[in-house]
């Protein structure tokens, strides 16, 4: 009898112990990233890049940073008329953070050189429960709308 109740005991803390994992990373693989872009900067120094990214996971994520080797990236929201920059920015559950012109988006500062139409500009999305995200954003025409509208 002693050794079911020690079976028991260890079972209830094997299962334990892996629901733990689940929810710890339950974003993790549950996060895309599509219809990213650069316009081309008018400026020497700063430029912006808009993107969605998608959550399919049941649980929210956090983007905590961004980084590229152009420059230093940083995240802009833009709540009511005001925009500032965002330290953590969630991902709903089964949802979308869109960063689309006029409204949140990525702001690079310091470039190291100044991105043409026709290039690419790879960043990597870092958020605070799953594996960095890299992205490659087509440089597009500094006057470039989607038809995503974003």
């Amino acid at each position: 009898m002693r050794r079911l109740a020690v079976a028991a005991a260890v079972t209830a803390g094997a299962l334990a112990l892996t629901g733990c994992g689940a929810d710890s990373h339950d974003t993790e693989g549950a996060l895309s990233v599509s219809s990213a872009y650069m316009p081309q900067p008018v400026s020497d120094s700063m430029a912006a890049g808009f993107l969605t990214i998608a959550n399919t996971s049941g649980k929210a994520a956090e983007l905590t940073s961004v980084t590229s080797d152009i420059g230093e990236v940083t995240v802009h929201e833009t709540v009511g008329q005001a925009m500032h920059e965002a330290q953590e920015v969630a991902v709903p559950a089964h949802g979308r953070l869109v960063f689309r012109s006029g409204g949140s988006h990525l702001m690079f500062e310091k470039l190291k050189r100044k991105p043409k139409q026709g290039e690419t500009v790879s960043v990597e999305l870092h958020f605070a429960a799953a594996d960095p995200v890299t992205v490659d954003m087509p440089v597009k025409s500094a006057t470039y709308t989607p038809k995503t509208g974003h």
